[in-house]
């Protein structure tokens, strides 16, 4: 079994329809050129107020919730514009996994190549689990990701399906870069058999300093 095979913790109820990136992640806190600091944005109007202090009422600022690696969400989530940044920050603040009956789509591949785990399971199962975890004695949720099953407090079990290829890079502790890095090989041997058919189109960079400094 995978070190990444099990992810397991409290989770959180978020019954909100049509969650987009832009309530994920407001358009105020892309202001730098990485992904650090994060964090603070996600969620931001829903976990804080206008005077920056925490809603009381908010699920993830609840002191039974605080610290959740799992949310189970409402339907659609992550609609909206394209931003990678919704993903990166819900890892920041510890979120290794959503579960909703569908997502929007740019969202869904983006956390695909980022390892962040999306679950989909059909309405009345989500409706479900959401109803279990509201209490918070039995918010604890077990994801095996190997066997394709969200396992409950009470012992019920949701079966999802993950395309084959986000299953393996999830299991082997992948994002993107480093799936696309397990093909090297084959990378250097295409790009070697490019430049040997066409070796006109490969620009000879020294040369090209030497005869135009500028360059």
């Amino acid at each position: 079994m995978s070190e990444f095979s099990i992810i397991q913790g409290v989770s959180a109820p978020l019954p909100l329809n049509n969650l987009d990136t832009d309530q994920i992640m407001p358009k105020q806190f892309l202001l730098g050129i990485d992904k650090s600091g994060l964090a603070h944005g996600v969620l931001h109007d829903l976990r804080f107020d206008a005077f920056e202090v925490p809603r009381p009422d908010f699920v993830l600022n609840r002191p039974a919730y605080r610290g959740a690696n799992i949310l189970v969400a409402g339907s659609n989530f992550g609609c909206g514009s394209s931003r990678e940044h919704a993903v990166w920050g819900l890892m920041q603040i510890g979120i290794q996994a959503v579960i909703a009956a569908s997502f929007g789509e740019i969202f869904y591949f983006n956390a695909a190549n980022n390892r962040l785990l999306l679950v989909t399971l059909p309405e009345d199962a989500v409706s479900e689990l959401m109803r279990e975890i509201s209490d918070p004695a039995s918010s604890r949720l077990v994801i095996d990701v190997a066997r394709e099953v969200v396992v409950s407090a009470s012992g019920k079990e949701y079966r999802f399906a993950l395309p084959a290829r986000q299953k393996s890079m999830f299991l082997e502790g992948l994002d993107m870069v480093g799936a696309s890095l397990k093909q090297l090989p084959q990378i250097e041997a295409f790009e070697a058999a490019h430049w040997a058919r066409n070796p006109w189109l490969k620009i000879d960079l020294p040369a090209m300093r030497k005869g135009c400094p500028s360059v």
